[in-house]
């Protein structure tokens, strides 16, 4: 009689859940997130000579003005403001656009072929650094919950903040395309918001001061927060003390950033640090990790925007691809071929947690995916180390230099 009614239980709660009766269980996988955020560079530029099995991938000299092979933190410093986007999207590309990182990237390289890769990851927004790492905490970069208008491009006349110049201003645009300014510093909603209601922990690791790098800055609830923390290296600390926070966002000092100008080729070693060292921490089996690119640099791409038919957007959505590499316990080496954006991002902490969309919703977050298809529930893959050289203290040391976008 008892294995009659433990069946019959059985099967109710089961169908009862299939039928929304009563809920899931939490689909949380992850206790931690980070979010590795690293500047101007392309799948094609930066994994085009890679390799990589499965990639949508092709070399710079196949474009129109041919392109040569660099190494990696060699080239230009081509320009990526919204006016080089619209140039580049219509078939302009500067000089130097069309060159490739042919060496002193295997890192990245190895975690590409180790974990996930995205094909097909865009940058939500068509300007620079600035609106693009707001986007990454909002899912916009609107000047409030209420405002359609988007900061379309970096700062002039100063740098960005609350505490910015008075005389500094963020170029803006309307959905009708409008062009304007803005001082700096706003009062929009963030994932943190909703982090904070849920009792959730966050930090935002980047270099001292305002930067285009350091979103929190920006926005009038955060700027002052102790949970921005300098310098990057300080998340390296962190992890092997058992400090990680829920949910973290990682932008490197100048001289790794992967700039491809001014910085010393140090991004894949550094990125691979924080990796080994989640890797060899208790935090491997409950964290996952997404590096990212903030946005394209001006680099040529072979895969085209997709076309925002959503309205959420306007005249400003989508960009050219950046890459996307998904690394954890749960993800087995491949190559994923849906789209994504910075939203994805989002998105997948907010499902991972279980909280609801940004702000009043309709944002980045709330149109795209949630990289679900990069964790497959399966025994947890054994970590193993990243093969990278080790980068000097100097070559960590926040040196206070500026941004260059």
């Amino acid at each position: 009689m008892n294995r009659i009614l433990y069946f019959a239980v059985f099967v109710f709660l089961l169908f009862a859940e299939l039928l929304g009766l009563i809920p899931l269980a939490s689909a949380q996988q992850f206790s931690h997130v980070i979010i590795v955020i690293q500047e101007n560079r392309t799948p094609d530029n930066l994994f085009g000579a890679s390799g990589l099995e499965g990639g949508d991938l092709q070399l710079g000299k196949l474009g129109k003005q041919g392109g040569k092979a660099v190494t990696m933190g060699t080239g230009p410093n081509i320009a990526h403001s919204y006016a080089s986007f619209l140039a580049e999207f219509g078939g302009t590309y500067a000089p130097g656009a069309y060159d490739y990182v042919s060496s002193g990237a295997q890192p990245y390289w190895d975690l590409a072929a180790s974990y996930g890769f995205a094909n097909r990851m865009f940058q939500t927004n068509e300007g620079g650094s600035y609106p693009a790492h707001q986007f990454l905490v909002s899912g916009t970069s609107s000047l409030s919950d209420t405002s359609d208008v988007l900061v379309s491009d970096n700062t002039i006349h100063g740098s960005p903040g609350c505490k910015a110049a008075k005389t500094s201003l963020a170029p803006t645009i309307a959905p009708d395309g409008t062009l304007g300014t803005v001082f700096p510093c706003f009062s929009r909603s963030s994932l943190i918001d909703n982090l904070i209601a849920a009792g959730l922990t966050w930090t935002y690791y980047g270099v001292k001061g305002e930067t285009l790098w350091m979103a929190p800055n920006s926005l009038v609830a955060w700027d002052k927060s102790p949970n921005i923390v300098a310098p990057p290296t300080q998340v390296l600390t962190d992890i092997a003390s058992g400090n990680l926070a829920n949910v973290v966002w990682v932008t490197p000092a100048q001289a790794y950033s992967d700039h491809p100008a001014g910085t010393n080729g140090g991004g894949p070693a550094w990125v691979a640090s924080i990796v080994n060292a989640v890797g060899a921490s208790p935090y491997w089996q409950n964290t996952a990790i997404f590096v990212t690119w903030d946005d394209w640099g001006g680099w040529w791409d072979h895969v085209a925007p997709p076309v925002n038919s959503t309205g959420w957007c306007a005249n400003y959505c989508y960009g050219f691809r950046v890459p996307l590499l998904v690394i954890s316990a749960q993800t087995p080496p491949m190559v994923d071929n849906d789209t994504h954006d910075f939203g994805s991002i989002l998105h997948f902490v907010e499902s991972n947690f279980g909280l609801g969309q940004i702000g009043p919703g309709g944002w980045a977050d709330a149109w795209a995916d949630d990289l679900s298809g990069f964790f497959v529930q399966q025994a947890h893959r054994e970590f193993r180390t990243v093969k990278a050289r080790k980068l000097t203290k100097a070559e960590l040391a926040d040196r206070g230099e500026p941004d260059n976008d």
